[in-house]
């Protein structure tokens, strides 16, 4: 079992910008993974992306030049 830590999780309206998120971050090397959201997290959709808190700029750049829509951006316990 992972130990728990504070992260940035981001979560989306639509289950297609999760995916597209995924791919984004994945041809641009940027850290972090898709997750089912966190229980103390309610969103649009089923999954969120969770990466370092210190990504918050890069990520929120890197969103933005994709054209990929954010509900929110949280910091838990993951």
């Amino acid at each position: 079992m992972r130990k728990k830590e504070l992260k940035l999780v981001v979560t989306f309206h639509t289950t297609a910008d999760a995916m597209a998120m995924e791919k984004l971050c994945r041809e641009q090397q940027v850290p972090g993974r898709l997750i089912p959201v966190p229980r103390a997290i309610s969103a649009g959709c089923g999954l969120a992306w969770c990466a370092p808190t210190e990504e918050r700029d890069h990520l929120t750049e890197v969103m933005s030049s994709g054209g990929i829509d954010l509900e929110a951006l949280h910091e838990c316990m993951v």
